[in-house]
Formats: C-alpha cells, structure tokens, sequence
C-alpha cells in the first residue's frame, strides 16, 4: 500500500490543494484548514453546506501562512497572519466556541462580496488550536477548523467501489479528505486502528459522518439531482443513521509526508 494523494483546505470549505508533499503536525497538514468563514453577527462557521460559494475560493498560504484569497470576478487579496492574541473574535464550530484572531477589515469585505453576506475571515494559531470531540484522542491532539479531527483518510478502492455501485465516477475531493491510500481491498480503513506512512504512526479514531456536501461538484458546485453519492452509501454505509464513509485520524510526533510513501499497518 502507499500514499496516492495528499489534499489540504487552507480555509474550510473553499477549494482544496493538492500537494506533493506536506509537513504536518498535531493540528493536520501545514496550513490545513487554519482559517474559517464565520458569520459576522453571530460568530457561527460557514461551509458549502449552506453557502456553495465557498467552492468557488481558491486560497493559497505562502511559507509564512499569509493567504492570497482568489475567486472567479474578484480582484487577489493578500491576507496576512493576524496576531495570535489581539482583535480575538468569539466563534462557534459545531459545538465548541472558541476565540480567535480577526484578519481585518478587507478581509472580511472581500469574502463578504463573495457570499453577499457580512461575514469575517480568522485564524486558528497553534495555541488556540481545540480539543478533539470527548472520548477520541489523547490530550495532547488539537484541531483547528476540520469538522473535528486533525486528519481524514480514505481508500482509493473504497471510492472505486462506492463508484462501481452507483454506475459513473465521483471524484474523491467530494470527501475532502487529506490522505487517500491507494493498494488496499475496499473499506479495508474500517478495520485498522494505527498506520505507519513514512515514518509518521497515526491513530485510527473514528469513522467519518457524511453529509449533503458530498452532493456537491467540487468543480461546478452543482448539487447532484439524485443525492449521489449518499444515495447510494446509505444503501450499504449507514449505521444507527449515519453515513460512514473514510476514517478520521491523529498523528503522533510531527514530520512529513510525501505522495508514493508506503503505508503499513500496525493494528
């Protein structure tokens, strides 16, 4: 088995990025999903779930994290990394609320343009990185702005399969995962509990729940008009009412990854 494909989000929800290789850490892959889109009043997270404009942003951090922010019909806005303590902004993800750095005025009108909708951009910096959903992990795995976990992975035979029983290819970005393992028999994720890429052990936590934004064409981000792909997984993939598909993971130590690196599993 080996690594087949590395993805990040820099910001969540907006396009993703493929990469060659990546450093990462406790909190994901360099960059993964550091800045979030949140409501301007309310502080709550915005995702395509709600806003499939976000599909159309393209975010690109640079060797320092500072963003370049661009969009079809939108002049490219540099972003820089806003101090890790100063103009904090109260947000909620799912769940947690948590405070976190503002990155400005033109920022925020920039993305507010985009959605048609007063919003803010902001960071998550390590030290204000959230615990992992209670009962998973260990105390010292964090996350920034994922759903919850730090790492999503997924079969590159999972898909195949998936896509041979609803009759045409889907794309793996639909899943926005960040590791996809190519060489291994199709949901064989479900079953391990700690895998070794490189020389990097991560831990199996939990099954992934998937939702409507696997309906969306990452490229057009239009909605499938028979709700493929969960159509069909909630054929063979539902249990106790959730849609599993892919497995969310921690690592432990930092290091890096690279596309080709063989994959062992440990348990």
């Amino acid at each position: 088995m080996f690594l087949s494909a590395l993805y990040r989000y820099p910001v969540k929800s907006g396009q993703a990025q493929c990469l060659a290789e990546s450093a990462l850490d406790a909190l994901g892959l360099d960059g993964d999903r550091r800045w979030m889109v949140v409501e301007q009043d309310t502080g709550r997270f915005l995702t395509q779930r709600a806003w499939p404009q976000l599909g159309r942003l393209k975010a690109c951090p640079d060797e320092d994290g500072a963003l370049l922010l661009e969009a079809p019909g939108h002049s490219p806005l540099q972003v820089r990394v806003p101090e890790a303590d100063e103009n904090l902004r109260g947000v909620t993800l799912w769940r947690d609320t948590l405070r976190v750095p503002d990155a400005g005025e033109a920022a925020a009108q920039w993305l507010s343009q985009l959605l048609d909708k007063p919003v803010r951009l902001v960071h998550c910096p390590r030290q204000r990185a959230r615990y992992l959903p209670s009962g998973y992990g260990l105390d010292t795995d964090r996350a920034a702005f994922p759903d919850g976990f730090p790492f999503l992975l997924i079969g590159q035979s999972s898909l195949d399969e998936l896509n041979r029983r609803i009759g045409r290819p889907l794309q793996m970005l639909r899943f926005r995962p960040n590791l996809v393992v190519e060489g291994a028999e199709p949901f064989a994720e479900d079953g391990w509990k700690r895998i070794r890429i490189g020389e990097l052990t991560f831990r199996v936590l939990k099954p992934s729940v998937r939702c409507i934004l696997t309906t969306l064409d990452p490229d057009t981000g239009e909605r499938s008009a028979d709700r493929e792909p969960l159509t069909t997984l909630k054929t063979f993939r539902e249990r106790d009412g959730d849609v599993l598909f892919g497995q969310n993971l921690a690592v432990d130590g930092r290091g890096r990854l690279e596309v080709g690196m063989p994959v062992e599993v440990l348990e």
